[in-house]
């Protein structure tokens, strides 16, 4: 998605109809996690640690490794 996508769907959020206002956030969410999905699989690939890579992203490394335990990107390295 483009930066100008990103700012259409970031200014529908504030749409007065909330079913657009909702429909957005949730198009934004995910766009969020795929977009965030990407410096994950380089640090992986770079050999970044768990704790690490979830401090980048400023998460505890709990909630990191729920999130992308399941994806197989850290393959059992903590």
């Amino acid at each position: 998605m483009d930066m100008e996508q990103l700012t259409e769907l970031a200014a529908a959020t504030a749409d007065h109809d909330p079913w657009v206002g909702s429909e957005a956030v949730t198009r934004l969410r995910a766009e969020t996690e795929r977009s965030e999905a990407v410096p994950v699989r380089r640090a992986r690939d770079n050999g970044a640690t768990w704790p690490r890579t979830a401090a980048g992203l400023g998460v505890p490394k709990q909630a990191f490794h729920k999130r992308y335990a399941g994806r197989g990107l850290f393959g059992g390295r903590s």
